[in-house]
């Protein structure tokens, strides 16, 4: 794990890139900003995560980092002893943490719960949604540490380099880290309900786009061409047809739209 600071003073917050060694936009933009060392307002803690799975461009060592906290310093595997290393780097800081995913193209926060502070901050940034986890928070790093994580785009993509670096830029100015204003956007927010299990196969398909209502009776994905068909409507989050393993993704409902307006505006 890789640890620096701009800034005198304990810092507050923090940024946090490679929780995922397959998943290098966050690094890249951690890397872009300490090259350019900007003059900041308050101090901020840059965190590179997992850099053995980093340089094997590999997700995880021994086991998904973003599914081991709260770790512990004696776990029998690297992520399970790096997850409690992170989660103590990081507490008392509002952290900002970078994935990418093989499902969209356009960046999106997720967060465990739509607290206070998340609302305020995330219609400051270029995303096109938020998602509460809901019950699928278990084991994340926002189970230990206050966290907005954000999927940059699609993982391994030069988009997803560049929307790391932008959204970076603009959590810190949104936080009074780096000078400027943000430009307030609307943001529809979505709550995970189910996953969705795939079976074994050699192909897979998804029919649907993420965030789009999918209707009862419809279609959304097959595997080795057998369909699976909504049974009640849903909006999908997170599906593709290989990014997991075992599942094509969840089932979301929608709970509102933040605007991006102010009661100064």
């Amino acid at each position: 794990m890789r640890v620096a600071q701009l800034g005198s003073g304990t810092p507050e917050i923090a940024v946090v890139a490679g929780i995922h060694g397959d998943e290098p936009c966050g690094v890249r933009a951690v890397e872009r900003l300490l090259e350019t060392d900007p003059s900041v307002k308050r101090p901020v803690k840059l965190v590179i995560a997992n850099e053995l799975a980093l340089e094997r461009g590999v997700r995880y060592v021994d086991e998904d980092l973003n599914r081991a906290f709260p770790g512990h310093t004696e776990a029998t595997t690297h992520e399970g002893q790096l997850a409690a290393k992170l989660a103590d780097e990081l507490e008392h800081c509002l952290t900002f943490s970078m994935h990418s995913t093989q499902s969209h193209a356009e960046p999106f926060a997720i967060v465990e719960a739509l607290g206070e502070r998340a609302r305020d901050i995330c219609p400051q940034l270029p995303i096109s949604a938020i998602v509460e986890t809901g019950p699928y928070a278990d084991g994340r790093l926002f189970s230990e540490v206050d966290t907005i994580e954000i999927e940059c785009g699609l993982q391994g993509s030069d988009a997803a380099v560049e929307n790391a670096h932008q959204l970076t830029r603009a959590f810190l100015t949104a936080v009074d880290v780096l000078p400027g204003d943000t430009v307030r956007r609307d943001v529809p927010v979505f709550e995970l309900v189910d996953r969705i299990d795939k079976t074994a196969a050699d192909t897979y398909e998804v029919f649907v786009e993420n965030f789009q209502r999918v209707e009862a009776g419809s279609p959304f994905a097959a595997a080795d061409g057998e369909k699976q068909v909504a049974s009640e409507p849903f909006y999908p989050v997170l599906m593709s047809p290989y990014g997991y393993r075992n599942v094509f993704g969840y089932t979301a409902r929608k709970l509102e739209t933040l605007s991006g307006s102010t009661a100064a505006d």
